[in-house]
């Protein structure tokens, strides 16, 4: 009778505090955007210990493919128990993980060609100031990666070459980096029948957002600034855009990872992905 008693005296005394020793995840947060002139929403991974810590952490910006929103990576990705594996196994510090939506208002990671939509504007000028404010995040670039797949992969390729300053490690998975011609792109814009604004500037923008052009235009040191990692799936229908992005960084000699794996362009092939993500951004963020 005393051993239970003591048993169950220690269960009430430790149990909160082992509960707040766990990780904790929010998928439907959200922030007023002036750029989109909308509420935006966004879903938010704390490691185990966050509540309990007065510590900052760093963070993974982790990107949603076409289809899917801020709960893409909770829902079907299950990053809270990869995550709190990776960080239980020592793989992964711990960090803090955010996953913005970008299927709402028009799909996708950029400004449109007019600039009357301006999501990669709101990304930078609101969500990360907004969510490095909001949480315990250490605002370095040193402490600041991004990932993430297909459409969401695509968008961590060109952030990071667009903003090279702010990131020390981006993680593309089974990226959309499908290198059209600016004839091809041209094209498209006739055929959506997207007026053009500023016609002018139209080779600047197909330059921003062609994958070889962005390799080919860009300071070499400010992308070598970045580490980099590609995973694609050698079933994968943007296998080919993927290798063409390695062999241009081969020739420039940016240092880079790049995985071709067996599988497709399927949620069982990003999960088995994400421990080594993980694990590769958390060398930037530990000193070397």
């Amino acid at each position: 009778m005393k051993n239970s008693f003591l048993l169950g005296l220690c269960m009430l005394v430790f149990s909160p505090l082992a509960y707040a020793q766990q990780s904790k995840v929010y998928d439907n947060l959200s922030m007023e955007s002036k750029i989109l002139n909308m509420p935006r929403k966004y879903a938010v991974y704390l490691p185990p210990g966050y509540d309990v810590s007065e510590r900052s952490y760093p963070v993974l910006y982790l990107l949603h493919g076409a289809g899917d929103d801020q709960t893409g990576w909770i829902q079907f990705g299950e990053v809270q128990h990869i995550a709190d594996k990776a960080i239980a196994d020592g793989v992964a510090t711990p960090m803090i993980i955010i996953m913005p939506d970008a299927n709402t208002g028009q799909r996708g990671y950029f400004n449109d060609v007019n600039n009357a939509w301006r999501y990669e504007d709101f990304f930078f000028e609101e969500l990360l100031p907004y969510v490095e404010e909001k949480y315990r995040i250490k605002s370095e670039k040193r402490y600041r990666a991004i990932a993430g797949l297909s459409m969401g992969g695509g968008g961590s390729f060109f952030y990071a070459m667009h903003r090279p300053d702010l990131f020390s490690s981006s993680c593309p998975l089974s990226a959309s980096l499908r290198n059209y011609t600016l004839d091809s792109f041209k094209q498209g814009l006739e055929t959506n029948k997207v007026t053009l604004k500023n016609p002018a500037g139209l080779e600047a923008y197909f330059d921003k957002h062609q994958a070889l052009r962005q390799i080919e235009t860009n300071d070499l040191e400010a992308m070598k600034s970045v580490r980099w990692y590609f995973d694609c799936g050698d079933d994968d229908f943007l296998y080919e855009g993927n290798s063409l992005v390695h062999i241009a960084l081969k020739k420039k000699e940016v240092p880079h990872e790049f995985r071709i794996r067996d599988g497709g362009h399927t949620w069982g092939y990003w999960r088995s992905a994400l421990p080594e993500v993980l694990a590769f951004v958390t060398v930037s963020f530990h000193q070397r």
